[in-house]
């Protein structure tokens, strides 16, 4: 997958500002990260779920999830 770059970046953002305006990027902002907030949450949900269902016992993809999360 490729990364974004300083210059593709730029791009991005001078788009973003004559497509929606200086006015309403605050509020654009605010909007993507309450949805990035509230999919984490959520996601995070569904595994403590899965990991009480499961008994408590964790199978081997679990560990590794919290592993990388470490």
């Amino acid at each position: 997958m490729p990364h974004i770059g300083a210059t593709e970046l730029i791009l991005v953002l001078a788009l973003a500002l004559i497509i929606f305006g200086p006015g309403k990027l605050p509020d654009l902002g605010k909007a993507v990260g309450k949805t990035i907030k509230e999919f984490r949450r959520s996601s995070n949900e569904i595994m403590e779920e899965t990991v009480t269902s499961n008994g408590g016992a964790e199978p081997e993809g679990q560990q590794a999830i919290k592993a990388l999360k470490s």
